[in-house]
């Protein structure tokens, strides 16, 4: 969306208005943005990112993105960074909430706008979150319609979830309500966590020599996805009968999905790129006007993504 300024009235090309001021307080050349992600081996963050960095490059500011490397103790010392450098605001995605709770204090009290992004910290300005358990929901049951289309609902299932987030524990008893609830006759083998490509394809190496009858992998997210099709295709395991559902919609799964004879069947699009840059747009008008009376909440919307909507054309990437 490209910016244009009438005095103080800021409007993206679509008209909307960003901010009412009679004029900016400050430079946008002079404002640093710094955004903090659990890790860029999962490609929802990578796209999160991507869309941040657009918004920042329309506005003309600096913005900063760290990788925490799913290091709680790195997260923490790289936002303590951020609140030292007096960056005018910080946006970030929590390994641990709690583990950030008083540094988000802190960083309010020296005048540093806060945002959480899919995962919340208390203390935030703006919360861009998601429902969880509905998110979850929705990747079960695309599962699990397919299950009850194609297998008569007789299928073996493993379920990779991120029970070690604790707020993102829900999309996993969410996707695991949907599959039991429209397909009672599937047997989940197993339940393991896995937030990456590298860890998905360890957890198919775990299973697969223990349910060589395996047929459906369900992850809540395309990381661990990505890393169950591929184990999948290492052991050549394919057919019509085999299917790979996750959630995100990034664009490695999509091409994945859209490849000949894929088994990997559906996912869940969650917007990375929009929340990565709307949350920026809202951060730059919060620098701009000062800190809301109240915090605001957006949620990430989803939908899901059958793999004959992404081979169809039918589907248009949001960027």
């Amino acid at each position: 969306m490209s910016v244009k300024r009438w005095g103080g009235l800021v409007l993206g090309c679509s008209g909307l208005v960003l901010s009412l001021n009679a004029q900016a307080v400050q430079d946008p050349q002079s404002i640093t943005i710094g955004l903090s992600l659990p890790q860029l081996a999962n490609p929802w963050y990578i796209e999160a990112k991507a869309g941040m960095e657009k918004a920042c490059t329309e506005l003309g500011i600096k913005c900063v993105a760290i990788d925490a490397h799913n290091s709680v103790e790195k997260q923490h010392d790289d936002i303590q960074g951020m609140i030292d450098e007096q960056y005018d605001a910080i946006l970030a995605s929590a390994l641990d909430m709690g583990n950030l709770t008083s540094l988000y204090a802190k960083a309010k009290k020296q005048g540093i706008i806060t945002a959480s992004l899919a995962q919340t910290i208390p203390h935030s300005d703006l919360y861009y979150k998601v429902d969880e358990h509905g998110y979850g929901y929705e990747i079960g049951a695309q599962a699990a319609n397919w299950a009850k289309k194609n297998l008569k609902c007789k299928a073996k299932v493993v379920l990779i979830t991120q029970d070690n987030l604790v707020t993102v524990k829900a999309r996993g008893n969410g996707a695991e309500r949907a599959l039991k609830a429209i397909c009672p006759e599937i047997e989940i083998v197993a339940r393991y966590h896995a937030d990456d490509p590298y860890r998905g394809m360890n957890v198919m190496d775990w299973i697969l020599p223990s349910h060589p009858d395996l047929n459906m992998v369900v992850t809540t997210t395309d990381a661990s996805a990505i890393g169950s099709y591929l184990a999948l295709q290492v052991n050549e395991i394919s057919g019509k009968d085999i299917a790979v559902f996750s959630g995100d919609a990034t664009q490695d799964a999509l091409h994945m999905i859209a490849e000949d004879n894929s088994v990997f069947r559906g996912t869940v699009n969650l917007y990375p790129f929009q929340g990565g840059y709307d949350s920026v747009m809202r951060l730059y008008e919060m620098v701009q006007n000062g800190a809301p009376a109240f915090p605001k909440f957006e949620t990430l919307p989803y939908t899901a993504l059958s793999q004959e909507q992404v081979r169809s054309g039918d589907y248009e990437r949001s960027f």
